[in-house]
């Protein structure tokens, strides 16, 4: 038999930080609600489209806006689910 040590294992990682519930919950609800402009906006866009052939240019604007917000809200919803990482600590 060797009297060599044991080998040292690297300390169990501590358990970050961990966000609420309640927030992640509001992030959600607040995302969904940002979703409603962007269906719109896909709904009146694609009805404009479906009826005149292109986009007129009095609710272009209206419909940019509706997909840029239904786009945040999508952000937001994923963030919400993906929460946030803790730093990497050497």
């Amino acid at each position: 038999m060797s009297d060599t040590p044991p080998p040292v294992l690297p300390p169990a990682p501590v358990p970050g930080r961990a966000r609420g519930g309640c927030l992640t919950a509001l992030m959600v609800v607040a995302g969904v609600i940002l979703l409603l402009p962007g269906v719109c906006a896909l709904l009146f866009g694609g009805v404009s489209v479906i009826d005149a052939g292109k986009i007129d240019s009095d609710i272009a604007p209206l419909v940019f806006l509706g997909l840029v917000v239904g786009i945040g809200g999508g952000v937001l919803i994923w963030a919400a689910i993906k929460g946030r990482k803790p730093p990497n600590r050497p």
